[in-house]
């Protein structure tokens, strides 16, 4: 098989190479059905190796042959290399060269030019001195006859002449020259007018370019001030139509913003005058009129306006900051703010505390009236708290309660206004005050929040709820309290959250901060005191109707009916009325507090319901079948202790069920029950006193079992 470059196409693998090789020889496989020839294989093999070692010199000398070219070309290649860095030092050095002779002509051209210059000057300098000479000798001579001062179209040039000669004039002694001084200054007044007046023109025209031109003639004059004291004045005709000032203010500033840099060489300086001018003239009018209509016959309008007026002037300063005013744009804009508002700002809180002062109390006396009621003056001192104590402890009727009428003489609309007003006086406190002054104005206005809503409005009601409490003797099952905690618990967290939310972050990084918190920790016990008192007081009431209900309900035959066989009754009357009594108050309180007070109160309800059972029963005394309708009762009373949701309660009246077994369990039985789990940790004496109640205790002889 011949050798050719196809045999070793990429990639080149040595034995895949041979089995091709081995494929094509005859013999070399079984291709075709032939026998394997291992001699002819051979043979094809060595042959093969000679083609290969025939070809590798035939290559090796074509490689030997290119790689000797190749050294000739990379010879001749360097020789090129070195020709064309000699042409290029050559260049370098003929640069040299050039850049020195160069620098040599420019050198003598400077100092040429120099000395042109220095001849040229003093020359310029003598021509327009001889000119001025010479207009100066027509104002001498008292006639004008140049062109430049007769034809009015060359005004550019006679104002710069007259202004040279303006100045040169102010050298001159007054008593030889004082005739030409007066026409020089004559006629620099003339053009200043001039200047100004096509200036004015330019501007009605609408002409920036002429404009331009005039107001850098007339930068060096006097009068410049006055050129823009006119711009001023004609940038505002017109400007101020709509009944929105600030709005036309910012409109009218926007677009000389625009302007105003294409006319003046000194923009912001111009920009900043026109600023001044409208504060100065047109806000300063327009917050005068808006104030003093209301200054002393409106303080409620006239605080509104002072806050509007105050937030839309600072809020235009905050759209003027964007423009170039100079340096210290802000302390420029403040003062200009506070040469409008200073009168009106040192003597606000005053008056924003006498508003809310009356506002509170006309809102307060409103609500009285709608309910016909008179504010009475609460009783206090030494004798009225004595009083107070008596009758806490004792329930003596120490002169009569007060009748309410179910009045809590709360109201959360009377809390809503109130908080109201004094969030807008937060709000405009907040913007109204010095940095320094505010949390001493914040704690003012929050001190008259404190006296009208919580003492004289809550702390009111709270004391006149204490006081329309009946003693716990009464028959009265009025209970009003409750309601008035529900509706102080309501405004307490609308009280709380406005310290919170509009309060506190006015004084939070000041002092006045612990001073705050404070006084609202004090009022706030203050009137959880009086919560807690009269929860106590009505609790007592609670337990005073239930004695009632039994009093009246309970009979001793209940307990001991004449016919045993014949009680056809579940449980007692009294017990049915006392339930359902005990239900609604139960209801009464879940929706009348919140959180874990709910549980307190229930839990001492609970306590104060279980010692009146347990005393209540304690009075009679029980047949076996009596017995067994006391249990019923007591399982009555427990299933609406369970109403309670409290674990303490259920368990005392669990125990009370277990002792009312006491009294039905067959005597042989009596000390095994009182071992038992529920009563094995009573006290002996407790468990004694039940079963003295049995009518069986004597006849039976239960005491040996406690002996």
């Amino acid at each position: 098989m011949a050798t050719t470059a196809e045999l070793f196409e990429e990639p080149f693998v040595a034995d895949e190479y041979i089995e091709r090789l081995a494929w094509r020889t005859p013999g070399g496989g079984s291709r075709g059905g032939e026998a394997f020839d291992p001699k002819r294989l051979l043979e094809e093999f060595v042959n093969h190796i000679q083609e290969l070692q025939v070809m590798d010199e035939r290559i090796q000398r074509k490689v030997e042959k290119l790689e000797q070219q190749c050294q000739k070309e990379a010879k001749e290649f360097a020789k090129k290399v070195q020709e064309l860095q000699k042409s290029n030092q050559v260049a370098f050095q003929h640069f040299q060269e050039l850049d020195e002779h160069i620098s040599y002509v420019a050198t003598k051209v400077c100092h040429l030019g120099d000395q042109l210059e220095g001849v040229n000057t003093p020359r310029q300098r003598a021509v327009e001195a001889q000119k001025l000479m010479k207009y100066f000798n027509e104002f001498l001579d008292g006639e004008l006859k140049s062109d430049v001062f007769t034809n009015s179209e060359k005004i550019k040039e006679a104002a710069d002449i007259i202004q040279k000669l303006h100045l040169i004039a102010q050298e001159l002694p007054f008593d030889r020259f004082s005739e030409v001084k007066s026409k020089i200054a004559s006629k620099y007044h003339d053009l200043e007018c001039q200047l100004i007046q096509e200036f004015t023109n330019a501007q009605q025209r609408g002409e920036i370019s002429r404009m331009r031109e005039v107001a850098a003639v007339l930068l060096h004059f006097k009068g410049y001030s006055h050129c823009v004291d006119v711009y001023i004045k004609q940038c505002q005709e017109g400007a101020f139509l709509r009944n929105d000032v600030f709005e036309d203010a910012a409109i009218l500033c926007q677009r000389v913003n625009k302007q105003v840099g294409e006319v003046f060489s000194n923009p912001e300086t111009v920009l900043a005058k026109l600023i001044q001018n409208i504060f100065e003239v047109k806000l300063q009018s327009y917050v005068k009129d808006q104030l003093e209509e209301h200054r002393k016959s409106d303080a409620e309008q006239y605080l509104k306006n002072l806050y509007d007026l105050y937030t839309r002037t600072t809020n235009l300063s905050s759209k003027l900051m964007e423009f170039n005013l100079g340096t210290d744009k802000q302390t420029f804009l403040s003062k200009l703010i506070k040469s409008i508002f200073i009168s009106y700002l040192e003597n606000y809180i005053e008056v924003e505390i006498g508003y809310l002062k009356t506002r509170s109390a006309m809102i307060l006396q409103r609500y009285y009236d709608s309910k016909n009621h008179q504010k009475r003056s609460i009783g206090t001192g030494g004798i009225q708290d004595l009083k107070e104590r008596i009758r806490q402890r004792t329930n003596l009727p120490l002169g009569p309660s007060i009748d309410t009428h179910g009045e809590t003489f709360l109201s959360q609309e009377v809390v809503v206004n109130l908080l109201q007003e004094t969030k807008q006086a937060f709000e405009r406190c907040h913007r109204l005050s010095d940095p320094s002054d505010l949390p001493k104005n914040a704690f003012r206005i929050f001190s008259m929040l404190v006296e009208f809503l919580c003492t004289e409005h809550i702390d009111y009601a709270l004391e006149t709820g204490l006081a329309g409490i009946p003693s716990s003797d009464s028959r009265s099952a009025n209970l009003y309290f409750l309601d008035v905690v529900h509706q102080a618990n309501t405004i307490f967290h609308l009280f709380d959250k406005q310290f919170n939310d509009h309060l506190m972050p006015l004084i939070s990084s000041s002092p006045k901060l612990s001073e705050c918190l404070q006084k609202k920790k004090d009022i706030i016990e203050q009137m959880e005191v009086k919560l807690d008192m009269g929860i106590d007081r009505t609790l007592n009431c609670m337990i005073g109707q239930m004695k009632h209900i039994l009093a009246a309900e309970q009979k001793k035959t209940d307990f001991k009916p004449e016919d045993e066989n014949n009680v056809l009754i579940q449980y007692t009357n009294a017990c049915v009325k006392v339930c359902g009594y005990v239900r609604k108050q139960v209801e009464k309180i879940r929706n009348s507090m919140d959180g874990k007070n709910v549980d307190t109160v229930l839990m001492e309800l609970g306590v104060r319901f279980h010692r009146l059972i347990y005393e209540h029963l304690q009075q009679y005394s029980y047949s076996c079948m009596g017995g067994m309708l006391a249990i019923c009762d007591v399982a009555e009373y427990r299933k609406c202790a369970k109403d309670f949701k409290i674990p303490l309660v259920l368990q005392l009246f669990d125990t009370l069920h277990a002792l009312c077994n006491l009294l039905v369990v067959a005597p042989d039985n009596l000390k095994q029950v009182c071992s038992g789990e529920q009563l094995a940790n009573l006290d002996k004496n407790i468990l004694h006193s039940f079963v003295q109640l049995r009518a069986d205790y004597r006849s039976a002889r239960l005491a040996r079992h406690f002996s």
